[in-house]
């Protein structure tokens, strides 16, 4: 008799788990904007993390699929052209990223920043994420572009949002300030200060660094002492 075990499963499982292990970090990405910037410094010191589950990691990838499912609509449109899709920013030292589509309707350019989300989330949304904003005014700024579009999508049910905006110089150069003095903190061994609304951020709430941060304290904090109070604190249990 042949006892069944969840093979496949279990395979997928392990892919996708394996796919999430951190890389030597030796810049910012763009995704990185409006994020928290003490998982930043945790992320480029790779610090241990709880893993995310398989199917999240999953849901993830899905997101990825329903980007060439909106791709492919808008570059068959006679309305506007696909200027470019999957383009990377020009090449700098602090930052990268890559933006999902370039259009144009003739007159105007236009960076397409594409977000997916399940059905509340999409529901209850009425202005677009904070971060996601920061996201786009930082692609209109490499690519030199005045005008941008966050277009979301529900994941469960294909529904659209969409959300124009002007490029916001003063906006750009205060995210490029912050990332700028992130670097400087990260080369410098100083962990940042927890975010002043940890107890609410949504952030916070599904962070996998959720138990070193509780271990770090509020403000700044210097690495190499954290790490020499942990590795007591270790040795003492």
């Amino acid at each position: 008799m042949i006892v069944y075990k969840d093979m496949l499963k279990e395979l997928i499982n392990q892919f996708y788990l394996d796919r999430q292990r951190d890389r030597q970090r030796t810049h910012f990405y763009i995704t990185d904007a409006g994020k928290c910037p003490r998982a930043i410094f945790y992320k480029f010191k790779k610090v241990p993390k709880a893993e995310m589950e398989a199917r999240i990691l999953r849901l993830f990838d899905h997101g990825n699929h329903i980007h060439q499912l909106i791709m492919k609509p808008l570059l068959s449109l006679k309305q506007i052209h696909v200027v470019a899709s999957e383009v990377n920013i020009p090449p700098k030292e602090l930052i990268g990223g890559r933006a999902d589509a370039i259009i144009s309707d003739g007159k105007q350019l236009y960076v397409v920043d594409i977000k997916s989300m399940n059905s509340m989330i999409f529901k209850n949304m009425v202005i677009p994420k904070e971060e996601n904003v920061d996201q786009l005014q930082l692609y209109l700024h490499f690519f030199k572009i005045s005008k941008g579009i966050l277009l979301y999508v529900n994941k469960d049910n294909q529904k659209l949002k969409e959300f124009l905006f002007d490029y916001d110089a003063a906006r750009a150069q205060r995210l490029l300030k912050g990332l700028t003095e992130l670097k400087r903190k990260i080369d410098s061994n100083i962990i940042p200060a927890r975010l002043a609304d940890w107890s609410e951020n949504w952030q916070c709430r599904y962070c996998q660094y959720a138990q070193v941060c509780q271990m770090t304290g509020e403000g700044n904090v210097n690495w190499e002492e954290f790490k020499k109070r942990i590795q007591m604190q270790n040795k003492a249990v």
